[in-house]
């Protein structure tokens, strides 16, 4: 994986990276302060941000929530307090694994296997909502297509079907495209 790390600590920043090659990734920057770290992402484009909470400028929270503003990308808490206010709060702003310092390589690698796995979880979720939206978008322009054709012509629900498949086979168009295209020739008349 790519990884971005903001740590304003020098010598955690130089542990966390080193862990991080060591367990095979790929370290694309490194950012001292939140607002840096935001910049850095834009522009690296990251598989991966693993950010401490206490930083200057910005705090790594607020941080991630302004990366996913503009890139959907995982994000990783790393701090020194266990705190159940800041777990909550990184927890509403998608932050997807929380680990608290000192900890071990093993530890780091958990985390990074368990964020991204929900990840992709979030993505596929995602992909599939938007197709949903899609489907049902094309079905409200296909049933509003089919009662036009109804009130326009007299004929039955499944007889208006039939009618925009085959103007769909014959014109090698998409149904939902036809269903639009009928839409707005309608409108036409009605005005």
């Amino acid at each position: 994986m790519r990884v971005l790390i903001a740590e304003d600590e020098y010598l955690c920043l130089v542990g966390l990276k080193s862990n991080i090659e060591d367990l095979g990734h790929q370290v694309v920057g490194v950012a001292t302060d939140g607002l840096q770290a935001v910049e850095m992402a834009i522009e690296k484009k990251p598989d991966l941000v693993i950010t401490d909470i206490n930083m200057p400028s910005l705090d790594g929270i607020e941080a991630l929530k302004k990366i996913n503003e503009k890139l959907f990308i995982p994000g990783i808490i790393v701090s020194g307090y266990y705190d159940e206010n800041l777990i909550k709060r990184a927890t509403k702003e998608g932050v997807l694994y929380y680990i608290t310092k000192p900890f071990e390589m093993r530890d780091l690698e958990i985390a990074i296997n368990i964020a991204s796995a929900r990840f992709e979880e979030f993505k596929k979720l995602h992909h599939e909502l938007k197709d949903t939206k899609k489907a049902l978008e094309a079905r409200k322009y296909i049933e509003k297509a089919k009662g036009i054709l109804m009130d326009r012509m007299s004929i039955t629900e499944p007889e208006a079907m039939k009618r925009l498949q085959k103007i769909s086979r014959d014109n090698n168009q998409k149904l939902v495209d036809v269903a639009n295209d009928l839409i707005k020739a309608d409108s036409l008349f009605k005005n």
